[in-house]
């Protein structure tokens, strides 16, 4: 009883052992400092160059302002977070090692390494710049990641990349070049949110992820904005898209979303595209200055669409199909910029069903080279036909009832501001070396 007392009494005070250490910069004197810590410490970097890479073993905190720099010198990853509770905190990370099959980063957070904080990190210069690759319930919030710029993009790293780490909140942060802003692979349960990216393939990429929030999220000048591939039970929710090239939002293989209160605008070649995704609810989004504001194929099925607004897109919708499909749900349909609606009863709900496609769509869509004739009288003849008889229409996409005015999303004035940045960059021929082929690489 003595003893187990005794052991008891040491294992309460060992917290009471935790020290605050301040660590000078140096060769080795970060690792040096690790080494001789206790579980618990919080070591205090001052400014100034510390070198590593160097492997964080025990619970700790490490901490300092953005001027102390922890260098990887090129080798492997800097900071290697391996035991669980370690919070790192305000200083700057670079240097990592350049090797992509290695996952060579910032700051590595590994299995078992649960509960990890990463926050308010200036990463620079780092092939990723943090990897949740394996711990629970990382929080990793307010950094600053700056990735490489190599002319191939697909060479390049991911600001964030989480695989298999369940609980994961990314929140805050703001990351600008590399290849995906946050990479999402095999991994659930989580939350990304607030989040800014600039100047990258994919803003969020997400391939096998499930039941993971990505709300509040800013994209801008992206190849594409939200990428949700492969994957069950997101949340989508009131992100921006703008001036993305590709696609705002693109749900490939995706089931069972809620994709609401998100705007995707400007200098995208498709506001929204759906391929083979299943059981979706799309509502109160804003689909506006697309090329085609919705494409929909590959045998879609079980999705509802209400409450969206599509605006000033070339093409509205593009439906690669012969099924009739109806886009309203419960008598509210969407607001379509080109419908000449009329509410003789002031319900807000247009009194002439909404068309947006007819058979000639179907006949350019496969025969691009009929578009010489859309101006021939015969054209105009079949088109006229097929509005006042819709029952010719060859199926295709329905709203019964279409909304009388669109919702609107607003943006902060320091967003918009960014948006200006990016207007015309892909018009100016700056794809930034990418294939669009090489879209669905991960």
């Amino acid at each position: 009883m003595r003893l187990a007392a005794l052991i008891l009494g040491l294992l309460t005070a060992l917290p009471s052992l935790a020290a605050e250490r301040e660590v000078a910069p140096g060769e080795g004197s970060l690792a040096a400092a690790i080494a001789g810590a206790t579980p618990g410490d919080v070591l205090i970097l001052e400014g100034g160059a510390y070198s590593g890479p160097v492997t964080i073993d025990r619970p700790l905190v490490l901490t300092g302002p953005a001027t102390a720099v922890v260098d990887g010198l090129g080798q492997g990853s800097v900071i290697t977070i391996a035991a669980p509770d370690v919070v790192l905190k305000g200083f700057t990370v670079t240097g990592s090692g350049g090797r992509n099959e290695d996952l060579d980063s910032g700051v590595k957070i590994l299995k078992g390494a649960d509960r990890a904080v990463v926050e308010g990190l200036t990463l620079t210069d780092n092939m990723h710049g943090i990897d949740v690759h394996g711990g629970r319930d990382a929080r990793v919030t307010g950094n600053t990641i700056t990735g490489r710029r190599h002319h191939q993009m697909n060479q390049r790293g991911n600001g964030i990349y989480v695989w298999n780490s369940p609980g994961t909140l990314l929140d805050g942060n703001t990351i600008r070049y590399g290849r995906d802003g946050i990479f999402s692979n095999a991994s659930a349960d989580s939350i990304y949110r607030n989040n800014v990216m600039r100047d990258l393939r994919f803003a969020v990429h997400f391939m096998y992820t499930r039941n993971t929030e990505v709300s509040g999220n800013i994209s801008i000048g992206n190849h594409l904005g939200f990428a949700i591939m492969f994957s069950d039970r997101g949340k989508i929710l009131n992100n921006l898209s703008l001036g993305d090239r590709e696609h705002g939002l693109m749900l490939n293989y995706a089931n069972n979303a809620d994709v609401t209160g998100n705007l995707i605008r400007g200098g995208t070649k498709k506001c929204l595209f759906i391929y083979n995704a299943h059981k979706n609810l799309i509502w109160n989004n804003r689909f506006q200055n697309c090329g085609i504001g919705l494409h929909f194929t590959a045998g879609s099925e079980r999705n509802v669409l209400t409450g969206n607004a599509f605006i000033a897109n070339r093409e509205q919708v593009k439906y690669v199909g012969t099924r009739f499909m109806e886009w309203s749900h419960e008598g509210r349909g969407n607001f379509w910029s080109d419908h000449p609606a009329y509410d003789l009863n002031g319900d807000g709900i247009a009194d002439a069903t909404y068309r947006p496609n007819d058979l000639m769509d179907h006949i350019l869509w496969s025969q691009p080279a009929a578009a010489l004739l859309t101006g021939s009288p015969a054209v105009q003849l079949i088109r006229w036909s097929q509005s006042s008889f819709p029952a010719t229409l060859p199926g295709g996409v329905t709203d019964s009832h279409p909304l009388m005015h669109p919702l609107t999303i607003p943006v902060p004035p320091e967003v918009e501001a960014y948006e200006a940045e990016a207007a015309g960059r892909w018009a100016q021929g700056n794809y930034d070396d990418i294939d669009p082929d090489d879209l669905g690489a991960h």
